[in-house]
C-alpha cells in the first residue's frame, strides 16, 4: 500500500497571512489523520512563512500516525528541531535561503560524502532519512552509496508534462524507481502531484511507498472539503 501524507505547510501559510490562529495548524493534523491520511508532512524554513518551528514540537505531541519533516540539512537549527522532535522520517531538500518551493533534487555524487554524514546523524536517532533526488539513474545509484534508506523523486516534471505525452513524462520516473528498488531503497515520491496525475503514476510505479502532497490536495479541499479530498487521493493509491 502507497501511504498518503499530507503536507500542511499551506494552511500555516494562510494563518499567517492574518495573524492569530485560524486555521489552527494543531488541530488540522489531528483532523487530517483522522480524515484518514497516513502521515503529516511539514516543511519548516528559517524565515518560518508557513509552518513554525513551534508547530513542529506541537504536532509532534498529538501525531498518530507518521511524521515527516522535510528541511535543508544544512541548516543547523533544522538539524537540532529534527533530533529534538524525532520525526519517524526526515527529507533532506537541498534548498537554498529564500527559496519559495523545492525545485531540484541532490547532486548524490557531488555531495556524496556530506550526505553519508548527515545521514548518519540522524539514523544513529532512529530517524528514518529520505532525501530528494531528480529522475536520473545515476543520482539515484549515487544515494545508494550515501546509506540513506530512501529516496523521494521529484515528480515537478513529471506533473509538468503528464497532460502533453503521460508515457513520455514517466519514463524516467519508472527507470529510477527500477534502479532504487534493485538497490533496495525504500520509494517516496512528491511534488505537483495531483487528482489528475497521481493514479497513473502509481500505476506505472506500483512499489511506491509513500507520496506527500500539500498544494494540491489543500486547494481541492477548498472544493470538495478536507475529509472528501484525502479520501479521494486515497483511492487514487488504492
Amino acid at each position: 500500500m502507497t501511504k498518503l501524507s499530507v503536507n500542511i505547510n499551506k494552511i500555516a501559510t494562510l494563518r499567517n497571512s492574518r495573524g492569530g490562529n485560524n486555521p489552527d495548524v494543531v488541530k488540522s493534523a489531528i483532523d487530517i489523520q483522522s480524515f484518514g491520511a497516513d502521515g503529516i508532512t511539514v516543511h519548516p524554513r528559517p524565515d518560518e512563512r508557513h509552518i513554525r518551528y513551534d508547530d513542529v514540537r506541537k504536532i509532534k505531541k498529538i501525531i498518530t500516525t507518521e511524521f515527516n519533516i522535510e528541511g535543508n540539512s544544512h541548516e543547523q537549527k533544522f538539524v537540532d528541531l529534527v533530533l529534538e522532535t524525532k520525526p519517524d522520517q526526515v527529507t533532506l531538500v537541498p534548498d537554498v535561503l529564500g527559496q519559495l518551493t523545492s525545485d531540484h533534487g541532490w547532486d548524490t555524487i557531488a555531495h556524496k560524502d556530506y550526505l553519508r554524514e548527515i545521514i548518519a546523524v540522524f539514523q544513529k536517532e532512529g530517524i528514518r532519512v529520505s532525501i530528494f533526488v531528480d529522475p536520473v539513474v545515476e543520482m539515484v545509484k549515487g544515494a545508494a552509496e550515501t546509506g540513506t534508506d530512501r529516496i523521494e523523486l521529484y515528480t515537478e516534471g513529471y506533473a509538468r508534462h503528464y497532460a502533453g505525452d503521460k508515457t513520455a513524462a514517466v519514463k524516467d520516473y519508472v527507470e529510477a524507481a527500477k534502479a532504487a528498488k534493485e538497490l533496495g531503497l525504500g520509494l517516496n515520491a512528491g511534488h505537483d502531484l495531483d487528482l489528475q496525475n497521481l493514479q497513473y503514476f502509481k500505476q506505472q510505479i506500483s512499489w511506491l511507498d509513500e507520496v506527500s502532497i500539500g498544494h494540491a490536495l489543500i486547494s481541492d479541499a477548498l472544493y470538495y472539503g478536507l475529509e472528501n479530498t484525502i479520501q479521494m487521493y486515497k483511492r487514487q493509491l488504492a
